[in-house]
């Protein structure tokens, strides 16, 4: 499911802080908006063992 609410693709170049929005384009600037929803939880991640791994070992 996407979120209706989208961010300003070029936040981090053009603002101090994330331009959220509901049209295709940020208001401000007029560069494109993007979802701001999170990538989706996949339980049969492939790669998430080594992520948990390295993440593990930095804490260490």
């Amino acid at each position: 499911m996407k979120s209706d609410i989208r961010v300003c693709s070029a936040w981090r170049d053009r603002h101090a802080r994330p331009v959220y929005t509901l049209s295709e384009t940020c208001p401000d600037c007029g560069a494109e908006a993007v979802n701001s929803a999170p990538a989706p939880f996949n339980p049969e991640d492939p790669y998430g063992e080594y992520r948990r791994a390295l993440k593990q070992r930095a804490r260490e």
